[in-house]
């Protein structure tokens, strides 16, 4: 069974946590070549990063820079920060109250399938919803976690956009727990226009915390990629 070493980074600076992804990335698959070139013997190793982070949006390498509704004196005002970054997809927002997940995974230990690994992903996020008793869904042809994804109601929980090399992933899940709603009004989320977003303490009608909901869906990935943890 692999193993994959958890840490949890609380709420930090978006830039602050990217620059500490691309390290253990770059860091892994400068290792895996190594390992291809016989240089090592010492396996890969895989981490995993929960956090939450102060408002930001992020671009990703196929987003449409249009789809930012704010100028750079609104985001001043709305107290965020912008950054084109090198994941798949368009644009998102983290802030305080999404649940912000980072898997820095060797998919060697796992599955060599970028699409697989999505829907992984997106699994481990269902599962937990559906641990409160929130029936959610994928949607054709969209990466993440849907609510009422088939109907005119339709509305996310749970954006996903992931970058990955040499079988090395980084980047990956912004889940909605209680997050400030409000601030998805100031772009077209993943550049859709005509569904909603959503989070669990809505869905739900009552409060929940980020850490309550981190502590399950940490068990629900390790269950669905079958790995235990380690310090």
């Amino acid at each position: 069974m692999p193993e994959v070493i958890y840490e949890n980074l609380g709420l930090i600076d978006y830039k602050e946590a990217w620059d500490y992804q691309e390290k253990i990335f770059r860091s892994t698959v400068d290792h895996k070549i190594k390992l291809r070139n016989g240089e090592s013997d010492v396996p890969t190793k895989n981490y995993i990063l929960f956090c939450e982070h102060p408002h930001v949006f992020t671009l990703g390498k196929s987003g449409d820079e249009s789809h930012l509704l704010l100028n750079e004196e609104s985001l001043e005002e709305n107290d965020a920060k912008y950054y084109k970054i090198n994941r798949g997809g368009d644009i998102t927002y983290h802030g305080p109250g999404q649940l912000v997940v980072y898997p820095i995974f060797d998919l060697d230990h796992f599955f060599t399938d970028i699409h697989k690994y999505l829907r992984y992903l997106e699994e481990s996020v269902i599962q937990t919803l559906a641990h409160y008793g929130i029936e959610s869904s994928r949607v054709d042809g969209l990466t993440g976690v849907w609510i009422d994804g088939d109907k005119p109601t339709a509305r996310k929980i749970c954006a996903i956009g992931v970058k990955s090399s040499r079988w090395v992933t980084m980047h990956g899940i912004g889940f909605n727990v209680c997050s400030d709603l409000s601030y998805f009004s100031h772009i077209i989320p993943c550049g859709i226009e005509d569904k909603a977003v959503t989070s669990m303490e809505r869905e739900l009608g009552r409060e929940i915390s980020v850490s309550e909901v981190s502590e399950v869906l940490k068990s629900k990935i390790a269950s669905q990629f079958g790995f235990s943890y380690t310090a």
